[in-house]
């Protein structure tokens, strides 16, 4: 079935798809749309879970990017995290699993502190609080890096969207990298230059306490974006009696588009509740490998 849509709603192309006692709600990360999720939905839906769908509103499929996509109410992650609420709302879901990958993890969890009843769960894929490093902490980027990002964006967007695809996906799957490549440059350089500053400057570490529902990070152990470090960080500061931690011994930033298979493994146990069943603070397959790193 597809879900009537109300304006939000409609303006973020949201749809679901299936049916069962859980809705699953699939969030793309910075540049992507909904379409990075295509290897994933059907195996979902044929899983009986009722799958919800859309884009962002810095997406290149969003028709009203310009009234939609807000620089000052976006250049935090608050303002996507109260979008999201009003997406459930508008789309009469609640109690439902919520896999945010990269950027949306974090907006997941604000989602959550802001309105608990609407969550059962967070799968937080590929996700970190902070991508610049400080003493203490290790995000997996230099001020510098950065800086050459925004830099490489504000100068030719085109030429940093095929450059970055290249390093983010996979290389041993191109048609997946061009596919992503083709979703950056989608998105319009005037959006992407003000998002990739909200992204790449956040910090949200000290929210991972008050997450007030269990977690599950799902992290891939050759990731560019994301170091192993960021994924043990976030397990520790979370909290043991409510987060699990699966390490999937893959290469990428997108193992839904490059391991589907293997992440619908993961996805159908967590969900499934298998974790919860799990001695308190399990690490899945892979983890000894990123702990000896």
């Amino acid at each position: 079935m597809v879900a009537h849509s109300k304006p939000l709603a409609a303006s973020m192309n949201a749809k679901i798809l299936g049916s069962g006692p859980t809705t699953v709600v699939l969030a793309h990360g910075f540049g992507g749309n909904q379409s990075v999720w295509d290897k994933i939905v059907p195996p979902l839906v044929q899983s009986n879970y009722q799958v919800l769908l859309f884009d962002w509103a810095f997406s290149g499929s969003v028709e009203a990017v310009h009234s939609l996509y807000d620089p000052v109410r976006h250049a935090s992650y608050d303002g996507f995290a109260s979008d999201l609420v009003k997406l459930l709302e508008e789309m009469m879901v609640k109690s439902v699993a919520l896999v945010g990958h990269s950027m949306s993890g974090m907006i997941g969890c604000l989602a959550s502190i802001k309105r608990p009843d609407l969550f059962q769960r967070l799968v937080l894929l590929c996700a970190s609080p902070r991508y610049v490093n400080t003493d203490d902490f290790q995000g997996g980027f230099e001020d510098s890096d950065v800086e050459n990002l925004i830099s490489s964006i504000e100068s030719d967007y085109a030429a940093w969207a095929t450059g970055f695809s290249g390093l983010v996906v996979d290389p041993n799957h191109p048609a997946s990298a061009d596919k992503f490549c083709k979703c950056l440059l989608q998105m319009r350089p005037e959006v992407a230059l003000p998002l990739a500053k909200t992204v790449f400057y956040s910090d949200h570490r000290e929210i991972l306490r008050d997450v007030p529902v269990p977690c599950h990070i799902v992290h891939a152990t050759k990731d560019i974006v994301v170091p192993n470090s960021v994924a043990l960080y976030m397990q520790a500061q979370i909290g043991a009696g409510k987060s699990t931690l699966e390490m999937m011994e893959i290469e990428g930033h997108f193992p839904q588009m490059t391991a589907p298979g293997q992440l619908i493994d993961v996805l159908r146990r967590l969900l499934a509740g298998a974790s919860d069943r799990a001695a308190v603070g399990h690490i899945g397959v892979g983890a000894r490998c990123a702990v000896e790193l």
